[in-house]
């Protein structure tokens, strides 16, 4: 049964050099890489704020900081043959751990046991498409909040 599901993600912006920190997927149906910042799942009952805390720390085993909100997107796609609709909450947050902003990348785990690399992708990467960033409005909404500025 197809459903709309909603995330929330964080925008994790290095201070220590340019970059936004992401995890790294493949489409196993076009052999497309992406990259989405890390996030996942608002569950019933849980904000979305709570919900990317829950996540940093499932994913990551990292806490995090003062989660701004930055926007809502709506996200339709197709990844691994599959079609998804998700309503996006965008959240600005930090590490309170400020020495992981020193690692150059992480192992992310998801709910099933799985592993995905993360690590802090440069700006002009995203910008010039050697990385693709999604949601694809993803870059847009971060420049209007002056993300990479």
């Amino acid at each position: 049964m197809s459903r709309i599901r909603v995330i929330a993600i964080g925008i994790l912006t290095n201070p220590r050099r340019p970059g936004l920190l992401v995890f790294e997927g493949l489409d196993s149906a076009t052999g497309q890489r992406y990259c989405r910042p890390l996030g996942g799942g608002v569950e019933f009952g849980e904000t979305g704020r709570a919900a990317l805390t829950r996540e940093m720390r499932e994913e990551l085993g990292v806490e995090i900081t003062d989660a701004r909100y930055l926007g809502m997107l709506e996200n339709i796609f197709s990844v691994n043959g599959a079609r998804g609709h998700e309503i996006v909450l965008v959240y600005a947050t930090g590490l309170q751990d400020a020495a992981l902003y020193a690692q150059e990348h992480f192992e992310g785990v998801e709910d099933d046991g799985s592993r995905h690399p993360v690590y802090w992708a440069a700006p002009d990467d995203i910008r010039a498409g050697r990385i693709r960033l999604v949601p694809d409005e993803l870059l847009a909404l971060l420049d209007a909040h002056h993300v990479f500025a």
